[in-house]
Order: C-alpha cells, then sequence, then structure tokens
C-alpha cells in the first residue's frame, strides 16, 4: 500500500531536477516499486490526468469549490491517504451527475482534503487543474515505461496509442513486463487515436520529386469520428475516445445502411447538411453536441458521415499497411455514397482543380495523402497534409478578460497560446473578442468560469481546455509574449470541442510559419 505522500514527494523531487534523464530515472524508480493497480492511478495522476482517458465522466469541479478547500482544518486523527483511495474517488466525483451533485462533489472532496498537508493539498489541486509544472509529461512517462519494460520508445508509444490510455498500459507493463507491450492489439469497441495531418503551406513544394504519390480528398468542416461494428452493433467514437453512439442515431442508421456486415475500425468526419445536402457551417454541427437548442430544433439538423479509412478488418489489423491498400479495403465494405471525394493526383493542376471542386462544394480545403504511407495513430505527420487557402491555427485559451460595453458580464478578450510538445505547456502568441455570436459569448463564458484557476478581478487565468480556430493575417515578432510572437488581427472562426488542447498547433508550428513570411521579403521588418 503506497501512500499519496510518496506520490507528492516524487513530484517535490521532480522540480527539483532538470535533466531529463534525471527525471525519467526518478519515475522509473518509483513506479517500479508499486503494485499494478496503483501504477495505473499513479501514472494519470503524475501528469494531470486523474481520469481514464476514455472515460466519458469529467471531474467539474469549479475554482470556488477549490478554493474553499484551501483554507480547510487539518484533520490529524485521520490515517494518511493512499494513492488508490484519492484516485478511486476522484473517478466517483466524476461520476456523479444531477441534482445536488456540487454538493455531494465537494463532500468527497473535503473528505480527501482534509486528510492532506499543505504540500499534498497543492499537488491534489494542480492534479485536478491539469497543471502539474514538474517537467514530466507524457513523453516521459513514455520513456519511463520503456525503460521499465526494456522496449524502444517506438514500441511504447505504438501500444499506447493502441491501449488508448497511459495508466491501462502503465499497468499491464508491471504486471506482464515487456509481453504487455507486443501483446496489445486493436480491439474492436476500444478506440485509439486518430492519425493527425500536418499543415501543407506551398503546393510547388510538395510536388518536387514525388508525382503519382499523393491522393487528394475533400477535407470536410465536421467531426472526427472513428466507427467501430462488432458483435455488439455499430458503436461511435469522437476523437477524444469518449462514445457518442446515442447522440448521433442518424449516422448509426447509415453506417448500417452503407457498411457491408463485417467487424471493422472505420475512421471519418460527420458534416452537418442541409435539405439540399450542401454543408452547414460547423456550428450547426455542434448543436447536435452541446444541446444548446431544444430538442426538436437539433433534430432538424440533418448529418453525413463520410469515411476515408479503415483500420481495422475482420480479424486483420491494416493500420500497418500502406494507405493505398487500406482504400482498396474501404471501397470493398463501404458504398460510395459514405466514401469521401478522392483521387490520385500527379501535378499541382491536378491538385488545384481537386481544390476548386471541393471549394465549389461548400467545403474548406482538401487533404494530400502519401499512397505508400502506415497510419500513425495519435501521430502528427507528413504522410498527411491539410492544405486551406486561408491562414488558421488551432490555438488553446489559457485565460480571458472580462469585457465591458455590450460586452459586459462576459469573459470575452481571450487568451490564445500554441501547445509546446517539448515543456508540455501552453505558450501565448495574442488575444482576441472577435468572432463570436453572443450566443457563444455566453456558452463560453460559463465554461470558462468552470475552469477558472484565477481571477484578478479584470483576468481570469483558466485550465487549458477549450481549443478554436483562430484566422489571422500575419505573424509578428512580440516582446509583449514570453513566446516571442503574435498574430496579427487574430479572430475566431469556430469552437472546435472536439479537439483536445494536446492537439492544438505547436508553438513550432507558430515559428515556422513566422519565418515562412520572410521567403519573398526581408526578415529585418
Amino acid at each position: 500500500m503506497t501512500f499519496f505522500r510518496e506520490l507528492v514527494d516524487l513530484c517535490e523531487r521532480l522540480t527539483e531536477v532538470s535533466g531529463r534523464k534525471d527525471k525519467v530515472s526518478l519515475v522509473v524508480r518509483f513506479l517500479r516499486e508499486l503494485e499494478p493497480v496503483e501504477v495505473e492511478y499513479a501514472s494519470r495522476l503524475l501528469i494531470g490526468k486523474p481520469l481514464p482517458e476514455t472515460f466519458s465522466d469529467e471531474l467539474d469541479v469549479g475554482y470556488s469549490t477549490l478554493m474553499e478547500l484551501q483554507g480547510i482544518q487539518l484533520t490529524l486523527t485521520n490515517e494518511p491517504l493512499t494513492i488508490i483511495e484519492v484516485a478511486e474517488k476522484l473517478l466517483e466525483i466524476a461520476k456523479i451527475k444531477g441534482y445536488g451533485s456540487r454538493d455531494k462533489k465537494r463532500n468527497i472532496l473535503l473528505s480527501l482534503v482534509s486528510r492532506m498537508n499543505y504540500v499534498e493539498r497543492l499537488w491534489f489541486m494542480k492534479m485536478i487543474i491539469g497543471e502539474m509544472q514538474h517537467g514530466v509529461n507524457e513523453g516521459i512517462l513514455l520513456e519511463a515505461l520503456g525503460e521499465i519494460a526494456q522496449k524502444p520508445l517506438g514500441s511504447i508509444y505504438r501500444a499506447y496509442m493502441l491501449i488508448g490510455d497511459i495508466g491501462d498500459l502503465a499497468r499491464n507493463i508491471i504486471e506482464y513486463g515487456e509481453k504487455a507491450v507486443e501483446s496489445v492489439k486493436l480491439q474492436i469497441y476500444r478506440p485509439l487515436r486518430p492519425m493527425l495531418a500536418e499543415q501543407c503551406q506551398d503546393l510547388n513544394e510538395l510536388f518536387m520529386g514525388s508525382l503519382g504519390m499523393y491522393a487528394v480528398e475533400y477535407k470536410v468542416d465536421g467531426v472526427r469520428v472513428q466507427v467501430h461494428i462488432g458483435d455488439d452493433g455499430v458503436k461511435i467514437f469522437s476523437r477524444r475516445l469518449n462514445e457518442i453512439t446515442q447522440s448521433i442515431p442518424d449516422i448509426v442508421e447509415q453506417v448500417v445502411r452503407n457498411v457491408k456486415k463485417c467487424r471493422a475500425v472505420l475512421d471519418g468526419e460527420i458534416i452537418a447538411v442541409d435539405s439540399m445536402g450542401r454543408p452547414l457551417p460547423f456550428q450547426m454541427l455542434l448543436r447536435r453536441f452541446r444541446r444548446i437548442r431544444e430538442i426538436e430544433q437539433v433534430k432538424n439538423i440533418s448529418l453525413r458521415l463520410y469515411l476515408f479509412d479503415i483500420l481495422y478488418l475482420d480479424g486483420e489489423e491494416l493500420i500497418d499497411l500502406p494507405y493505398s491498400e487500406r482504400w482498396s479495403k474501404l471501397e470493398s465494405i463501404a458504398s460510395p455514397n459514405v466514401l469521401i471525394p478522392r483521387k490520385i493526383v500527379y501535378s499541382e493542376n491536378d491538385v488545384r482543380r481537386f481544390l476548386d471542386s471541393a471549394i465549389k462544394a461548400g467545403h474548406e480545403g482538401i487533404m494530400l495523402k502519401r499512397l505508400d504511407g502506415k497510419y500513425k495513430p495519435g501521430r502528427r505527420e507528413k504522410l498527411w497534409l491539410k492544405f486551406k487557402h486561408a491562414e488558421n491555427l488551432d490555438l488553446v485559451i489559457v485565460a480571458a478578460d472580462y469585457g465591458y460595453g455590450r460586452r459586459t458580464g462576459w469573459l470575452s478578450n481571450y487568451h490564445l497560446a500554441a501547445y509546446n510538445p517539448e515543456t508540455n505547456r501552453f505558450e501565448i502568441v495574442g488575444k482576441t473578442f472577435k468572432g463570436l455570436t453572443d450566443e457563444e459569448f455566453e456558452w463560453i463564458t460559463k465554461k470558462l468560469q468552470e475552469l477558472r484557476i484565477s481571477d484578478d478581478g479584470y483576468t481570469v487565468k483558466v485550465k487549458p481546455e477549450i481549443v478554436v480556430e483562430v484566422a489571422y493575417n500575419e505573424i509578428q515578432k512580440s516582446r509583449k509574449y514570453s513566446s516571442g510572437l503574435a498574430l496579427r488581427f487574430a479572430r475566431i472562426t469556430r469552437i472546435r470541442l472536439d479537439k483536445k488542447p494536446e492537439e492544438a498547433d505547436t508553438i513550432q508550428e507558430v515559428q515556422r510559419r513566422y519565418l515562412k513570411q520572410f521567403e519573398k521579403k526581408s526578415l529585418n521588418v
């Protein structure tokens, strides 16, 4: 039995060492001493993810509750908390719903915090918020698990993408060693992280020596989904690995009608369409998931499924096959009605003609995919490229200022940050209050208040969770932000509830785009 304070001691030690190898060594030594179930829970808590990644419920613990807990008196007569107690109580809190849930959650938190000293409370709050600040992110934890299993990092990462939750992976490794990594297979009804795409900025560069290597597809403005078909019927998961089947029965019907009877895992996207089948704005699609309208109005929003990849078929795992072979297998089981429009291209002119057809059909751009490319779950690879006319970035809101005038009462000036995978932090690259409707201002204000970390009466700092797509005119140098860069004329074009904050564009991508601007003008401006 391992006490929670021992995990807190590890967090304290991690803040005192700066080297990556030193941090990995500390984590390895700690995890090796734990029981398998303790490793599962400790791994999640260590990186500020107290719930399983496939868990559909949320803690939903507000800032005011956390502040109230800081002043609770320590009950010295109680036994110290164990890692298992803390983790299981947080799971219990996440499952509480309905009338009186706030008080029930608060009472459970009180019972925990009253048994913690000041340092334990400090790290407990960080775990709930998800801002650990000790330098251990997902990558370092995976390195530690690789050392324990004596397997290369690539194998560990692949197993993590297939199993879907870092706690489950850690538990299996402690319990079964290297066999736990080798035995991880893609399973129906266990969602895996979707493959991601890099931005393509220049079609001229793309086709230098790469003729006939790409297929091009419509890039639709929708919600990414993973469709699992098995003995228990059709189940659909979001890109955040949560099951959403009950919200979209019409999509289930489209799968049943347009996919042959089989056992499969399919990758695709859902869009909202009008009575003529033309794409509707992304915001219309979100109404089916946010429930911000009356249910009868929501039902009037029609959805359409597009499929573009297959990862598993009748007992065969397909992710290591070339994309061209995966597409052939997808064609063999799916009707053209649900296949994304696609063609193989041999020149820039081919691509531009296809791009024009995508725009005329009401879509936002195109995807270019290497015909020989494998499917890399959870990876952002140049095997898949996305191209749009507009300059956009997916960024995370990390703070917001209170509005004034017509926007009084709303949090309406948003601090936008790019993700830095090297530090697992978010770096601010600009602010904006433009682009949202009144309805969206109201919704996002409520959501940000739930994510509040601090409030000085003017600016509210929040847990990095809400991803927004941001259009901009230019990227400039900036002394104001620690990132050194700022977006000019930034405006929010949509809220991306389907994306995790770690899936936002990176600060390295922002830097690359900044330098790209100067290919045709002087850098000394």
